[in-house]
């Protein structure tokens, strides 16, 4: 089908914008997915005259442009505000940390990223939502019902505004569905989507790699939601085939750890089946990018991202437009 390939640039905000369009279009990316933070797309800047030489910038370098992405700042919508939330808060979001004001703060800088994505002329922002019941996926003590419905009521009254912004302008918000947020597997992302009443810009930002260790059925999801998939990561993740000290929860173990059961792989390199999760976007006529979340701590990340581009340009096969029987049918010799 030949989609774009794109890289997300979260990974790479230690690089000047400059530098990541030069190497990535070396790697041979066809785009990138802009993260909000580094000097990659600044939303404080991010007027007529910025958004314009972002463009020209990627244009220079030959790169496309479909989305970009809010995952730290979309953290601290709903999140319990702790110190952890001041390294990935902008300054002015966190002001004096009182955890109702970042989150109100958030919220409202989240408005004004739709809006200058849309400056931008980008249709798609990425994302997280935080979660103020993620404490509670361990049910004990015992979770009353009632807490996690009160969750869920939460993130639709802080989001619902966020995501009306969205439809007035004409783009969408893609969660990535993941540990931490409001929709973490198939059950709570159908829960999400109910709580804010099936929004029509609220959708999800796939990425397979952190499915396949929790046991979920990730190539499922893409059914399930098949009109929800607004944009699609392409991540790799490895899994144990026995026990080992550290299990799905990490053990406080940090990335790339031996002792962990799980760890995020270079794409083609872990357990994540890209080739049944190609067939089903085919099936689901998803046409957007795919775009690599290079994670991998232990492989150099230059090395790693050229591979995964190789690897995804090399999958991304189309349909067939015939039965491959077709041919035996002597009338359509």
């Amino acid at each position: 089908m030949s989609r774009p390939v794109t890289i997300f640039t979260g990974q790479w905000a230690d690089l000047d914008f400059d530098v990541v369009c030069r190497k990535t279009k070396a790697m041979g990316y066809d785009g990138l997915e802009l993260a909000c933070w580094g000097n990659h797309f600044e939303v404080n800047r991010a007027d007529e005259a910025y958004c314009r030489n972002r463009r020209e910038i990627m244009e220079k370098h030959g790169l496309q442009l479909f989305s970009v992405s809010a995952h730290l700042l979309g953290q601290c919508v709903c999140d319990p505000i702790d110190e952890r939330h001041r390294t990935i808060a902008p300054e002015h979001v966190w002001g004096d940390g009182d955890p109702e004001g970042v989150r109100q703060r958030a919220a409202q800088e989240m408005i004004r990223t739709v809006q200058a994505a849309h400056r931008l002329g980008v249709k798609t922002v990425n994302g997280f939502t935080g979660s103020s019941i993620w404490h509670l996926v361990y049910s004990f003590p015992a979770v009353p019902d009632a807490m996690i419905d009160r969750g869920y009521e939460d993130f639709a009254r802080r989001w619902t505004p966020i995501l009306d912004e969205f439809q007035r302008l004409g783009l969408r918000f893609a969660l990535e569905v993941h540990p931490t947020e409001i929709a973490f597997d198939i059950a709570s992302a159908e829960r999400a989507l109910q709580a804010v009443n099936y929004h029509p810009a609220f959708g999800f930002n796939y990425d397979p790699s952190h499915f396949g260790y929790q046991g979920v059925d990730y190539v499922a999801f893409l059914y399930k939601f098949a009109d929800r998939i607004f944009h699609v990561h392409m991540k790799d993740v490895a899994w144990s085939d026995k026990p080992m000290e550290a299990g799905v929860f990490g053990g406080h173990l940090p990335f790339g750890d031996r002792r962990r059961y799980w760890d995020f792989r270079s794409v083609g390199r872990g357990d994540i089946n890209f080739e049944e999760i190609i067939r089903a976007l085919n099936r689901i006529d998803y046409r957007g990018p795919l775009s690599v979340e290079w994670e991998d701590s232990g492989m150099d990340r230059e090395h790693g991202a050229a591979e995964s581009c190789r690897f995804v340009k090399d999958l991304d096969f189309s349909s067939s437009a015939i039965a491959f029987d077709s041919a035996f049918d002597k009338e359509n010799r």
